[in-house]
């Protein structure tokens, strides 16, 4: 069955820059330490997308659409159809102080946020820092080996991967869910309780049952603190085992 706009997929994919032919991501273990481009802490798995909502560039979410699951595929990418052109002004120079009050010390190739936007460090000079606002594949083209391995169609699967897209640290099959007459109770696993952005999460997760499952009318989040067990007492060692103690002495 082809697949069309709407869709929730799972993909594996590896990305190569056509320009110089180098590998700069993939969903596959193996591919990431065949390249050396594997990152340990790093979770490999298919990519989940919905076709058409704008999650990857649009050139391959145009792509998408017509594809058969299990079929690999390549799909080229221009610069239009990827991460634009490189524009010359989105290459400025920020005081070094910028940094400094933020406690970095900027380097060439360093990732950073400035004034809330995504930029990469070019150069570093006296008392200025040239920073790049630049997506790091503006003005390339991008190559995608692709297979879609599954259409997600029940919907508790779909919420799952719309959970996990939100909380990738925990795993998919970790989060229960149950839907009923238009209420939906997520519990989300102790894991996910110290994590980082948790409240922000929970509510782009509800903004996207909104737009996936309107006839949704409540979503309840559920977290369960359970009460650690308690530790059983210390097996004393043998040697530790007190020896009965003698019989007085007689007077």
């Amino acid at each position: 069955m082809p697949i069309k706009n709407g869709d929730f997929l799972l993909v594996n994919y590896s990305l190569k820059v056509k320009e110089t032919g180098e590998t700069v991501g993939t969903t596959l273990e193996s591919v990431a330490k065949e390249v050396k481009i594997y990152h340990g802490e790093e979770k490999y798995e298919p990519f989940f997308i919905v076709v058409g909502e704008g999650w990857v560039p649009k050139g391959l979410d145009e792509a998408l659409t017509g594809l058969e699951v299990g079929k690999a595929s390549t799909v080229e990418l221009t610069p239009e159809k990827g991460y634009g052109a490189r524009d010359p002004k989105k290459v400025r120079l920020v005081p070094l102080r910028k940094f400094t009050a933020e406690g970095m010390t900027p380097v060439p190739g360093l990732q950073v946020n400035i004034d809330g936007k995504a930029a990469q460090v070019r150069a570093v000079g006296a008392g200025r820092v040239q920073v790049d606002y630049n997506h790091p594949f503006a003005g390339r083209t991008l190559v995608y080996d692709l297979t879609v391995e599954k259409i997600v169609e029940a919907d508790e699967d779909k919420l799952r991967s719309l959970l996990h897209r939100r909380l990738p640290p925990v795993d998919l099959e970790k989060f229960n869910v149950k839907i009923s007459d238009g209420k939906l109770e997520v519990e989300i696993p102790e894991e996910a309780f110290f994590l980082e952005g948790l409240q922000l999460a929970k509510r782009t997760i509800t903004a996207d049952i909104e737009k996936f499952f309107p006839k949704t009318e409540t979503v309840t989040f559920v977290e369960t603190f359970k009460k650690p067990a308690a530790a059983p007492p210390p097996t004393p060692k043998a040697a530790e085992v007190a020896a009965p103690a003698a019989p007085a002495a007689q007077t």
